[in-house]
């Protein structure tokens, strides 16, 4: 992840990476300090800030991924297009899209806001806890993605019927569904009834 201003007045005099942070926020969403992104996650978890993204294809396709099996958290379960935290003090939009195109080479079109959604999801698999207030935003996809192989594993764009059967044979993250349910009715006005979200 890149060094943002923030995150680069955290780093250790020892060579470590710096310290990722993110915004903790109280149940309304505003802010009310940082803390350090693994330490968030420890049980029994820290409400902070987070993104999901859902970009779709011409054909109304969503376009989900695996997250690579290195990650720390999650690793090699299938999700949302993208999600993440933005730096403290960055816009949910512009880590949004930030994000997205790290992750995928890609610059979504007409992303649009699609609501709030806060959640509690522990993992049992990586013991850790996620508990956020997730801004999500919907848009489309144009041109072929080119994945950062540290984050994602493997892309694939779906039908709702395809995603229902994926769904049912392979992990997916703890999250996903949550965030999903959220985001339908602004799916829905960005794919047209015919989408079948």
């Amino acid at each position: 992840m890149p060094t943002s201003p923030v995150t680069a007045s955290h780093s250790a005099s020892n060579g470590a990476p710096p310290a990722i942070m993110l915004e903790l926020v109280d149940e309304h969403g505003t802010t009310i300090g940082t803390a350090e992104k693994l330490a968030a996650h420890q049980p029994p978890g820290q409400l902070h800030r987070a993104f999901s993204v859902f970009l779709f294809d011409e054909r109304g396709r969503l376009l989900i991924q695996r997250r690579a099996l290195g990650k720390y958290h999650s690793p090699g379960v299938w999700s949302n297009t993208c999600c993440g935290h933005p730096y403290p003090g960055e816009a949910p939009f512009a880590a949004a899209a930030r994000r997205t195109h790290e992750e995928l080479g890609v610059s979504p079109s007409l992303l649009a806001e699609a609501g709030t959604v806060r959640y509690n999801h522990p993992d049992p698999d990586s013991g850790l806890v996620e508990q956020e207030y997730n801004h999500l935003f919907v848009g489309m996809v144009q041109g072929p993605v080119s994945p950062d192989p540290d984050e994602i594993g493997e892309t694939v764009f779906v039908t709702p019927a395809e995603l229902a059967e994926r769904h049912a044979a392979a992990p997916f993250s703890a999250w996903f569904m949550t965030v999903l349910d959220a985001a339908r009715p602004a799916i829905r006005e960005l794919t047209g009834p015919a989408g079948g979200w």
